[in-house]
């Protein structure tokens, strides 16, 4: 089986950082004494959250002082040529809920772009990572890092459609796409947040697409994705995870899924 090279010291340094994370947020999963607050968007945040952010941030701080940081409980988004994006909890609806299917997203971003991701469940004793140029690897614990790649699916009507969220694309005006969608495929389930999109880099899904994102959200999948061979971009196909929505596929399909979506959005062939 194929191993990975020695991390780079920015790939390394995110491993630790997950490392830390990890040692943090486990404890806290079904804590009996887990604080839980509602933000203003009406999201939840838990005690986890803000201590993983906070020993992440301040350790960024540490050593690499020169790198711009974006947290998610922050609220300050930092600019400059390099920096790290972190998620300290994606999947908090999941975490406080006591279901395992959640992670911290951690990213370097540079110059616009996201070069490094990790992903680290440990309720689920898994943690995946990628950099550019450098493939992308996935883990459980005890075992030897193995490679990733998505699968080779080439029609819709064969792939595994994952679309997180009913609620998502009716909000965004995306309902009638989603039916759309859902026919043109072989199966679809909403796996959610960050599992999915390892479930595609791992070559078990063929498709993940959501609204209602935001960076800290998408950009360690980013590279994962890319890195296993699939492509990432928004819903209508540009090559960015800014916009408000993604898709992800194996590469094969990201046309076809383009196309299915644009053609069944309200007012599509209208002139």
């Amino acid at each position: 089986m194929q191993q990975p090279t020695a991390p780079s010291a920015d790939l390394a340094f995110a491993l630790e950082l997950a490392d830390l994370a990890d040692r943090i947020s486990l404890p806290r999963f079904r804590a009996a004494d887990l604080t839980i607050d509602t933000k203003p968007d009406r999201t939840f945040v838990t005690d986890a959250d803000r201590a993983v952010e906070d020993a992440l941030r301040e350790r960024i701080a540490a050593e690499r002082p020169g790198d711009s940081f974006f947290g998610e409980e922050s609220g300050r988004e930092e600019r400059g040529e390099r920096r790290w994006i972190l998620d300290p909890i994606d999947g908090t609806s999941n975490f406080l809920r006591g279901v395992p299917n959640w992670a911290t997203l951690i990213a370097l971003e540079v110059a616009g772009e996201p070069s490094v991701g990790v992903v680290s469940a440990p309720a689920f004793g898994e943690r995946w990572w990628a950099e550019i140029g450098h493939g992308s690897w996935g883990q459980k614990a005890g075992e030897v890092p193995r490679r990733l790649a998505v699968s080779g699916v080439p029609e819709l009507e064969h792939a595994s459609l994952s679309f997180q969220s009913i609620q998502q694309w009716d909000l965004a005006g995306y309902l009638e796409p989603l039916i759309a969608l859902s026919r043109a495929v072989w199966r679809d389930r909403g796996y959610g947040d960050m599992w999915s999109y390892m479930l595609l880099a791992e070559g078990l899904l063929d498709v993940v697409a959501e609204f209602d994102v935001k960076p800290y959200d998408l950009a360690a999948l980013v590279p994962i994705v890319r890195e296993a061979g699939g492509r990432f971009t928004d819903i209508d196909g540009a090559e960015t995870a800014w916009n408000g929505s993604s898709l992800a596929t194996n590469g094969r399909l990201h046309a076809a899924v383009i196309d299915v979506v644009a053609a069944a959005r309200p007012g599509a062939g209208v002139v």
